[in-house]
């Protein structure tokens, strides 16, 4: 290893190198220090929101809340009908959640939600390859959203893996989430035709129980 003290010609020149050079030279590291933060988003390498996109948006719920999804037992929400819900997506597009007529799939996520991080990719791969059954929609509803969290902003986090479903930015005080009983993540909500809950489940699941999901909508199972 080199030795850390000067000696001979380079402890010379530095010598006769005014004082004022170093400050010169601490100073513009300093600056460019800065520079290199604020563009990476600071220290914490968070993402800023692009311009004209939300990561929270008013939402707007009409009907009776469902209960609670319980830890264990059965569900008492499963043969009520759900709640409307109007809102918008990131960049200000409309995302209703209606009683349509249609067997639809409900995701709700969050963005700091590590095991949401990980269904979320892998519900993407398989879409690819196995999309769901024509005649049930699949929305997201991004919630619990918040700044101070990792993996902010939710915007950024589903445009990389590439989630194409309608999503719902929920309000700040999660009105969307609390009007479907929403209680772990990710969460699941499947909606027959007639607008009424026939199952709910919570945490990672398998693709196959993605599908599952689907065929209960549908009423096949």
């Amino acid at each position: 290893m080199a030795d850390t003290k000067p000696t001979g010609a380079v402890a010379a020149a530095r010598k006769k190198q005014p004082p004022w050079l170093w400050i010169g030279v601490a100073v513009l590291v300093l600056v460019l220090a800065v520079a290199a933060m604020a563009s990476s988003g600071g220290s914490s390498g968070k993402k800023k929101p692009a311009a004209g996109v939300e990561e929270t948006r008013p939402v707007v719920v009409t009907g009776t809340a469902l209960p609670e999804l319980p830890q264990t037992g059965n569900d008492p929400a499963v043969g009520k009908e759900i709640p409307e819900v109007r809102g918008q997506s990131f960049d200000g597009s409309p995302v209703d959640i209606r009683n349509d007529g249609r067997p639809k799939l409900i995701l709700f996520v969050a963005h700091w939600c590590p095991h949401c991080q990980r269904e979320v990719p892998l519900l993407t791969g398989d879409l690819k390859s196995h999309p769901l059954p024509k005649g049930v929609d699949l929305y997201t509803v991004a919630t619990a959203t918040n700044a101070a969290r990792p993996n902010y902003p939710p915007s950024a986090w589903l445009a990389k893996v590439g989630w194409k479903a309608p999503t719902m930015a929920d309000s700040d005080d999660a009105k969307a989430a609390n009007a479907f009983g929403l209680n772990a993540f990710p969460y699941f909500v499947a909606v027959d035709g007639s607008g009424k809950v026939v199952a709910r489940t919570t945490g990672e699941i398998t693709t196959s129980e993605f599908a599952g999901l689907a065929a209960k909508a549908l009423g096949n199972q």
